[in-house]
């Protein structure tokens, strides 16, 4: 039986009306944070910028009026194709603000990927920086799209069928805006894309009581200071991770965000720490394993720093000792999920146990549980984690797809098809899932989509997409194809298209050739028995 204290009891607290715009930048107002600093970006190209928790709320509440100007009515998509910058939060926020819906994306994401997202979510406005804009434009005629806003210096670019205008000069413009559109906790707030298993990103939606739902992380994952932190976040907002612990749980409690735009090494981070005087640090495990690996940075280059957070993939013993010895403060991991952000984590408040993601934390009710039958399973047993069907935390739905929502609820229960077990101190071991979903580098990457993109070369005849893993906890996404009869297409070419039709995350790195794959008898392939032995040829990406 564990000896570890109990946690604290936790009791929801979900108002009727609550707008995440609204808690992250006007509920600041006339209060000493007003001042502070919400938000600073480190930009390679256009410097250093800042903008203060009152500033913010005015801007948003601009953005939300310029909606309105534009007849954008409560409940439409307005789609963020951003790099790390002002304009971000702004559009995120204020977008919910006017009782729109957020839509984030990637700016690693292809124009034709981007036309896809458009269009399932029936986006009414398109918020991207002029140099994007420049190569999407041709490739979203068949979009519901009405207005594109553009950020950052550039030339604004006209498109025939829409109103395009530069979002500084829009926004300028206002010179007075509506109060915030008063919206319950269970409305729509904003709606992320993630691997699909039908070889399309699927969407997400989270209501505005998402924001209250990650209130236990914010707790017992981070370790916030009374008077004030400095959150130095290595990831791009468009990520689930990145808007939850680097954009709207700083921001409800008043604290200080830094991001950085550009090109990084092992010393950027560390750098901009000590030049910020940053005090919590959040990053994938690459980013730690390559800090001390190629850096000989110490404690004394980064005295401020406190506290460290690791998701999106497991960090390794070694890069956690190895951190320890160097900088003299923990690594805290978490896991979540796109519907759920996160909900398991190591906590200051218990020893880390190497290899384990901690605990459940408070107020989320987590059962291992048989999926056949519902019922617990035993200590030390392997179980599907499942959630409280009625957290606050929990997703709304995925968008359009109401029996991929119903096939994941059952009696009350959200199955998340992650699996774990629990050991005799209640620490919960992470096991990961039974699909197919490839982890590669704190992203995950669908294997179907890699392989519908490919399959549509015509020299392609059959293709499955696997995670190779090159070295301890390094994951790549690679390509296994085979050809049609007398094609003379080589391995060189298909790695080319791949990295012309899928965003730089989601391209095999390598494309193996091969004559045939493992299979069932049913035909359906093996993906766990395909590897490097089955191949004739193959190309790597240089």
């Amino acid at each position: 039986m564990s000896t570890l204290t109990p946690f604290k009891p936790w009791t929801w607290q979900v108002p009727e009306y609550f707008n995440i715009g609204v808690a992250c930048t006007d509920a600041h107002l006339n209060t000493p944070a007003a001042s502070n600093i919400a938000m600073i970006v480190e930009d390679d190209t256009l410097g250093t910028s800042q903008i203060t928790f009152a500033q913010l709320a005015e801007r948003t509440s601009r953005f939300a009026q310029l909606l309105r100007d534009m007849q954008v009515g409560e409940g439409e998509r307005i789609l963020i194709r951003l790099p790390n910058c002002l304009d971000y939060p702004t559009a995120f926020l204020g977008a919910m603000k006017r009782g729109a819906i957020s839509v984030p994306t990637s700016t690693l994401l292809t124009a034709e990927e981007v036309a896809y997202l458009a269009k399932d979510s029936g986006a009414a406005v398109l918020v991207t920086d002029k140099a994007a804009w420049a190569t999407l434009k041709d490739s979203l005629q068949d979009s519901q799209l009405r207005h594109v806003l553009l950020s950052g210096p550039g030339e604004v670019l006209p498109v025939a069928g829409l109103d395009v205008q530069d979002m500084d000069t829009a926004l300028s413009a206002i010179t007075s805006y509506a109060p915030p559109h008063p919206t319950r906790g269970t409305d729509p707030a904003y709606l992320v894309y993630t691997s699909g298993t039908t070889g399309y990103p699927k969407g997400v939606l989270h209501a505005h009581r998402a924001m209250i739902g990650r209130t236990p992380a914010s707790t017992y994952w981070f370790d916030f200071a009374a008077d004030g932190d400095r959150i130095m976040h290595s990831g791009k907002f468009n990520w689930t991770y990145v808007l939850g612990s680097g954009l709207m749980d700083p921001l409800y409690l008043g604290k200080t965000v830094i991001v950085h735009e550009g090109k990084n090494d092992a010393n950027t981070w560390p750098r901009l720490i000590k030049k910020h005087s940053a005090t919590i640090f959040v990053g994938v495990p690459t980013i730690y394993r390559q800090i001390v690996q190629k850096s000989t940075l110490t404690k004394a280059d980064v005295p401020s720093l406190r506290h460290c957070m690791s998701a999106g993939e497991h960090l390794s013993d070694e890069v956690l000792m190895q951190w320890r010895e160097r900088f003299g403060v923990d690594i805290y991991e978490a896991v979540g999920m796109s519907e759920f952000s996160y909900y398991l984590c190591q906590t200051k408040s218990r020893p880390i146990r190497p290899g384990s993601a901690g605990f459940p934390q408070p107020g989320h009710d987590i059962r291992l549980l048989d999926p056949a039958t519902l019922q617990p399973v035993e200590e030390g047993e392997e179980g599907m984690i499942c959630v409280s069907d009625d957290d606050p935390g929990l997703f709304l739905e995925y968008w359009n797809l109401p029996e991929e929502t119903s096939k994941l609820r059952h009696d009350g229960w959200f199955l998340t098809g992650d699996y774990a077990r629990y050991d005799a101190d209640g620490y919960i071991w992470f096991l990961g899932r039974k699909d197919d979903i490839i982890k590669s580098f704190g992203y995950r990457v669908s294997p179907y989509e890699i392989e519908r993109v490919l399959k549509s070369h015509p020299d392609v005849a059959d293709c499955a997409s696997v995670g190779e893993e090159i070295e301890k906890d390094k994951v790549l996404v690679v390509a296994y194809i085979i050809l049609r009869p007398g094609s003379t297409a080589c391995a060189d070419e298909l790695l080319a298209f791949g990295r012309q039709h899928l965003a730089a995350y989601k391209a095999p790195k390598t494309v193996y050739i091969a004559q045939d794959f493992p299979r069932t008898k049913n035909g359906k392939i093996l993906r766990r028995e395909v590897n490097p032995t089955i191949a004739l040829s193959r190309s790597t990406q240089r």
